[in-house]
């Protein structure tokens, strides 16, 4: 739509179905319809409610695509919808009005629902229709604006917190510890609404999970800041593993003996080739995996990958760019290279090591 793919998770039809059976039953007791007609009017509401989300989240796309930001998609779940864009905000103003952009959406559609709320007959179809959209787009808006990541309104504070002290991870950070905030906040509100019979039991589940999935994201975000701050302490040469080659066929149990005895233990194992070339890598968790009293049986080949198929990264790249890179070329080792050199491998666990030393890691 507009330039922008559109995905629907399957998690959306789930709510598609919910929210048809109960406000179809709604609508069908206050409107005196029969059940089936009642059910059609509780599905064009969520075609109505998705349209509003999808509105929302085009507020955001639409304004990141208008300060240059790249835009992969709008996806649409059951809470929701989410915009995810190529790469960050360039400053905290641009942060502040993209964030913002999805909620001034809702908040539009909301009046405009109400004015037609207030201008048609009372108590007939298309009056409840915009009275339930103008309701859910205001409740959208303002929820949204609440200062937590991984709300809107958290996204709003991260750039004002980013521009006073001109570190957009504190900003993150404190985003995210607030919208943890507003998580226990939620779940605190939604069960007092419940316990004055407020909310019905599908309205406590349904918003016990929202708390929840905020607190997540919340979490992820305090998460990503932390790791973010040590990005420029990522240096490829320092962090590569030197190569250990073997000639091709050499027995596993063979070669990390001998690159024991060279107390090359911690180095990757290469294979060469009879030009003492290297053309492959083995692969550590596929070498873990042969049984010790095989090893000696088990040629280094039938556990390598070759070079060419192993992503490489240049001497002298960026932290920023290494994340890039190891977010685009998924892998478990990346070739460090000083032009047509091979200078080391680097391993993804002691990159995570790097990024998250206080976390157990598998290696």
């Amino acid at each position: 739509m507009l330039g922008v793919p559109l995905y629907l998770n399957a998690s959306m039809l789930l709510l598609a179905v919910l929210v048809t059976v109960i406000y179809g039953e709604f609508v069908r007791r206050e409107l005196a319809l029969s059940q089936a007609a009642g059910y059609a009017i509780g599905f064009g509401f969520v075609v109505c409610l998705l349209g509003s989300v999808l509105l929302h989240e085009l507020g955001h796309a639409l304004t990141a695509r208008r300060y240059g930001i790249g835009v992969r998609g709008i996806t649409l779940e059951l809470l929701g919808g989410y915009t995810e864009m190529d790469r960050d905000a360039p400053s905290p103003k641009v942060d502040l009005y993209v964030s913002l952009a999805g909620p001034a959406v809702s908040l539009v559609l909301g009046v405009v629902a109400t004015v037609a709320t207030l201008a048609l007959p009372d108590r007939t179809l298309v009056n409840q229709l915009a009275f339930q959209l103008a309701v859910s787009n205001i409740v959208v808006a303002v929820f949204n604006s609440l200062p937590g990541l991984p709300l809107d309104g958290g996204r709003a504070l991260r750039a004002a917190v980013w521009a006073i002290s001109n570190d957009r991870h504190l900003g993150t950070e404190v985003a995210g510890w607030v919208g943890r905030a507003v998580a226990i906040a939620t779940a605190a509100a939604v069960a007092l609404l419940t316990a004055v019979g407020v909310l019905s039991t599908f309205g406590l589940v349904f918003m016990l999970l929202v708390a929840f999935t905020m607190w997540q994201g919340a979490g992820q975000a305090i998460r990503v800041a932390r790791i973010s701050r040590r990005f420029p302490l990522i240096d490829v040469a320092r962090l590569a593993r030197p190569v250990f080659a073997v000639p091709t066929g050499t027995p596993l149990a063979e070669a990390q003996r001998r690159g024991t005895d060279a107390g090359r233990a911690g180095a990757s194992i290469g294979v060469s080739d009879s030009a003492g070339r290297l053309v492959a890598l083995v692969d550590r968790a596929a070498a873990a995996a042969v049984p010790a009293e095989r090893r000696p049986w088990v040629a280094v080949d039938t556990v390598a990958r070759g070079i060419d198929g192993i992503h490489t990264i240049p001497v002298g790249t960026s932290g920023e760019q290494v994340i890039k890179a190891v977010q685009a070329h998924p892998g478990a080792q990346y070739l460090v290279t000083a032009g047509d050199d091979v200078v080391g491998v680097l391993h993804v666990a002691d990159l995570a090591q790097l990024l998250e030393p206080n976390r157990k890691l598998n290696t």
